[in-house]
């Protein structure tokens, strides 16, 4: 799956298309070293696939790599979170 990523000032999102739909997880940087979280948008021609969680976990890999910790507001991510124990270093829940 091609994960795309666009920042723009304080907001941010992770993005992909599949099958000519678009689905992504949003964000605003609060700091530095603090991203929130705030929407998981999945079309219904998506559900079920998969897409939510990849879109989810490549986010908490790229808040490894910058350094960053994930605060999530977004119901979809706070869920996937809690199953996740091992997201845990970087997800304040």
């Amino acid at each position: 799956m091609d994960i795309r990523h666009e920042e723009n000032g304080a907001k941010g999102r992770y993005f992909t298309v599949i099958e000519g739909h678009e689905a992504e997880l949003t964000y605003s940087r609060s700091s530095p070293h603090l991203i929130i979280v705030d929407h998981t948008g999945v079309p219904d021609a998506l559900r079920g696939k998969g897409v939510g969680q990849a879109l989810a976990a490549h986010a908490v890999d790229e808040a490894r790599k910058g350094g960053w910790k994930i605060m999530p507001l977004c119901p979809f991510f706070r869920a996937q979170a809690m199953r996740h124990k091992d997201w845990q270093d970087v997800v304040n829940l």
